[in-house]
């Protein structure tokens, strides 16, 4: 007598990650505005290069916008409020529903850093102080681009830089940075919830 053979049962995926609409609209603004203001900013650099004046390296047409500096400086300025203003609506998101305090590092997070031997855990405490690390550098960036914006208005706010070409090495710096901590964040999001996490931010 044949015996019958019993199929496996198929494991069940876990359920896609899903994101709340005010996350997502917040990654979209913020991915559109970081990149007309990287392009646009290359194309002010470009009128006067902060490292070696005029007659220092130039990016290529491809990398910049604007056209001229009227042009990138209109690009800069319209896609700085907008990346301002949703930097400012999120941080009040986050303060009235309590969630910075799963945003950013604490001490347990530097413990878990140090000694814990859950990777998962460690991989949310780096998650962590990435986030705690980029929020003063973007604020930075913000405040140096408003003493370039309006020197003579926020000729306080300018005499904190020093000079001006040392304001002009801070604001053009935070463009590595920024770069650097989309590539990490986007990693660490990998590690944490595969490409599926990262999809659901956007979409």
């Amino acid at each position: 007598m044949a015996s019958s053979s019993i199929p496996a049962k198929r494991s069940k995926s876990p359920p896609a990650p899903k994101q709340r609409l005010f996350a997502k609209i917040f990654h979209w603004v913020n991915i559109i505005s970081l990149f007309v203001m990287m392009t646009s900013g290359l194309q002010i650099y470009n009128a006067n290069p902060v490292f070696g004046g005029r007659g220092g390296w130039h990016f290529p047409d491809f990398l910049v916008l604007g056209g001229w500096l009227g042009g990138g400086r209109n690009w800069h300025f319209a896609a700085m409020w907008f990346f301002a203003l949703n930097l400012l609506w999120y941080g009040l998101y986050i303060f009235i529903t309590r969630r910075w305090k799963n945003r950013f590092a604490s001490s347990s997070d530097v413990k878990a850093l140090k000694a814990s031997q859950n990777v998962k855990r460690k991989n949310y405490a780096l998650h962590r102080l990435v986030y705690t690390v980029i929020l003063p550098i973007l604020l930075l960036s913000i405040f140096s681009g408003l003493a370039m914006y309006k020197p003579a208005q926020l000729h306080w706010l300018s005499a904190l830089f020093s000079n001006w070409q040392t304001l002009r090495v801070v604001h053009f710096l935070a463009i590595p940075t920024v770069i650097m901590f989309v590539l990490v964040h986007s990693w660490l999001a990998l590690k944490v919830g595969s490409i599926r996490l990262v999809k659901s931010m956007f979409f």
